[in-house]
């Protein structure tokens, strides 16, 4: 039986208490009667999501699979601090949406010893800083301090707990010189709605964004050059698990490994989820499978057999 159960505005004192409802505790004692220490699958599961695009539509994903595989889910809306935290308590069992080794070093840092890194499933994870094509003098961040007036001495950018954030503020700003400029921090949905609207009235504008996003999709953007690299290199994208996910989960841990995907699988997964189902993300995540049956084999292998989307 499947059950999505959706737990909003978590904070990382408040986490600690979400351990009463989830599968199993951090320590992998199990709390509803699967198997510890291998064997059969455990099969509640709690999964963070933190609201970006390709966690929305990965998590959105996996949650559908594992619901014609007999799993009971839930999916733990929280930010990215708590996340960390909350999985290292083992108050969450899940998350899909680890950037290494730039974007989270922090969080890694503080917290990978107490997590198990599940495999990377995305290799060409990039964080940008981006403007409207037709921004045609803008070719580079080196070139922003020129147009801080006309840019009205602002960055737009996501959520002030975001790796993005973090390495645009202390690193990229005041590398290339940006100490006229502020970083808007807002949050994901609000960067895009003034991206957006800068676009629809052909202004100018500057956001920090990454890839994979649906944004390119959307729109004609330009990823502005980094001559010092002071954004970082491609990162990889990994799927993370409390400590003891393996023993609790073998063969999810597996499906896991296994589970790669290209940039043409991943948009297109984005534009079904997030765009041309935005309402029910489960359903396009379903309208997705159905048109990638090779996906699923080449990641569930023989026990793809027989799911059908």
């Amino acid at each position: 039986m499947y059950s999505r159960k959706r737990m909003t505005g978590l904070a990382a004192a408040g986490m600690s208490g979400v351990l009463l409802l989830t599968a199993c505790g951090g320590n992998g004692e199990d709390l509803t009667g699967g198997s510890e220490g291998g064997g059969e699958d455990n099969k509640e599961i709690n999964i963070a999501l933190i609201a970006w695009e390709e966690a929305i539509a990965t998590t959105a994903m996996w949650e559908v699979i594992l619901e014609e595989k007999g799993y009971d889910v839930t999916v733990t809306d929280v930010d990215v601090a708590p996340m960390y935290q909350g999985a290292a308590n083992g108050d969450v069992d899940l998350f899909l949406d680890t950037w290494l080794p730039t974007t989270h070093a922090d969080y890694w840092e503080d917290y990978g010893d107490q997590l198990e890194d599940l495999g990377s499933w995305y290799d060409n994870a990039v964080l940008t800083i981006t403007v409207p094509e037709y921004m045609e003098d803008v070719n580079s961040i080196a070139d922003l301090p020129e147009y801080a007036d006309e840019l009205n001495n602002q960055i737009i950018g996501i959520d002030p707990g975001a790796g993005l954030t973090r390495v645009t503020k202390e690193e990229a700003m005041p590398g290339y010189g940006l100490d006229d400029f502020e970083l808007v921090e807002s949050s994901t949905a609000a960067m895009l709605a003034e991206l957006d609207s800068a676009i629809a009235e052909e202004e100018p504008i500057v956001v920090t964004l990454w890839r994979p996003h649906p944004a390119y999709a959307k729109h004609d953007l330009k990823d502005l050059e980094d001559p010092e690299g002071l954004m970082g290199d491609a990162e990889t994208i990994h799927a993370v698990g409390r400590d003891g996910f393996g023993a609790d989960y073998p063969e999810l841990s597996a499906w896991l490994e296994n589970w790669t995907m290209t940039d043409d699988e991943l948009a297109s997964l984005e534009a079904l989820a997030l765009e041309e189902y935005a309402d029910d993300t489960q359903e396009g995540a379903r309208v997705w499978l159905s048109e990638n049956p090779e996906f699923l084999e080449r990641v569930l292998g023989d026990d793809a057999e027989g799911l059908e989307f």
